[in-house]
């Protein structure tokens, strides 16, 4: 089985967007697939799936040890796509201890698919890290914005100290070295990872080995959502080279997707936009993904990290991606143009709108900016 993480540094990127919608594609592909909604606390992946009145879920498994984890998954009306509801509404769901924690990922290891689909919570608390990193290959989604991308690497960082966390022994010098950094006040955020690890091997070389291993079992996969322009593909390639020169890490890119409304629309009527509209240009975009995790997936000979070569060309190929899908989006606005069904007014004001939401990105811009240059002064680094 293989098991696909979706995570987020922040909320409303489409985390759960793709999570759906990847699952029925893989079930069409005929793959056995699994959709676990795991955004403890404020699960909504059943309305994206058009299923009302949950009476069981992961709530419920964990109130009852003992019993049968397969009675928590349901049918859908997609074909070879099972579903595990996250309860929402049961209290304090979000805060699992660490032994619930523990039972839960056990549980989801065992389930019988051929592909299991984590629609997991924004932030970066222990329980979301440790679900992403059920795989080595988890999904990343993020937005061009500013916010987006920064909180897209700051999450990645915190699964890099996590990773640090789970490979460092009890009581060994690396673990209390990072321990004397948490009590010194120090917040990890703004440490320099490299030079960490670099003190690391020189004070517990084992404890180095043992976190070189991990990693090179970790290669995190990123989905690039809701872009307006081509030129924002590049933000993709900025925080793959702060990944590589912060972090130590190559992140593989998976593709783009641009803003449609369709999926609201699509939300609306309780319909995957796969389902509801499988020609619109969102929908085409997540074929491509889907497919790429496919190939990835059944090539047994490939090695579990991508050497640069491949990413390099993983990027360029999302690239001339979202060159592609820009001028199929420009065609069809003229295509409504031409036929009336949009009216040059129509089209000002959607004009106006991009510009009021530029505008607003240019302040957060600024905003970020500035903090930047606060930190930098007083001698902190990402």
């Amino acid at each position: 089985m293989q098991i696909i993480p979706i995570a987020s540094g922040k909320g409303g990127v489409g985390k759960s967007l793709l999570a759906a919608n990847i699952a029925i594609l893989l079930g069409q592909a005929g793959k056995r697939v699994i959709l676990a909604d795991l955004d403890l606390g404020a699960s909504n992946l059943h309305l994206i799936l058009g299923l009302s009145n949950m009476t069981v879920g992961i709530g419920t498994a964990l109130s009852h040890p003992g019993a049968d984890f397969n009675e928590v998954i349901v049918d859908t009306d997609y074909e070879n796509v099972r579903f595990i509801p996250g309860d929402a509404e049961i209290p304090g769901l979000a805060n699992l201890s660490s032994g619930q924690k523990r039972s839960l990922i056990r549980k989801l290891r065992g389930v019988d698919a051929d592909y299991l689909v984590l629609d997991l919570g924004a932030g970066t608390n222990y329980n979301i890290l440790d679900f992403f990193l059920m795989s080595g290959r988890g999904i990343v989604i993020t937005a061009p914005t500013p916010t987006a991308t920064v909180n897209a690497y700051l999450f990645l960082k915190n699964v890099i100290f996590r990773l640090m966390g789970t490979a460092f022994k009890r009581k060994s010098e690396a673990a209390e070295y990072l321990e004397h950094i948490r009590k010194e006040g120090s917040q990890l955020q703004r440490v320099y990872v490299m030079k960490l690890l670099e003190q690391i091997r020189q004070i517990d070389p084992a404890s180095h080995e043992a976190f070189a291993e991990a990693m090179s079992r970790f290669q995190p996969r990123l989905v690039l959502n809701m872009l307006e322009d081509p030129k924002d593909a590049d933000k993709a390639m900025r925080l793959r080279r702060s990944c590589q020169q912060y972090l130590g890490v190559d992140v593989d890119h998976l593709g783009v997707i641009y803003r449609d409304d369709i999926q609201d629309i699509a939300l609306q009527a309780r319909l995957p936009v796969v389902v509801y509209k499988p020609n619109a240009l969102l929908s085409q975009a997540v074929y491509r993904i889907a497919d790429k995790i496919v190939q990835l997936g059944e090539d047994e000979e490939a090695p579990f990290s991508l050497d640069e070569g491949e990413i390099d060309d993983a990027y360029e190929a999302a690239g001339m991606e979202a060159e592609i899908d820009f001028a199929a989006k420009m065609d069809y606005v003229e295509d409504l143009l031409h036929t009336g069904a949009l009216t040059q007014g129509d089209l000002v004001e959607t004009v106006k709108t991009q510009q009021l939401e530029i505008n607003q990105l240019r302040r957060e811009n600024q905003l970020l900016k500035s903090k930047l240059l606060k930190a930098s002064a007083q001698g902190y680094r990402l």
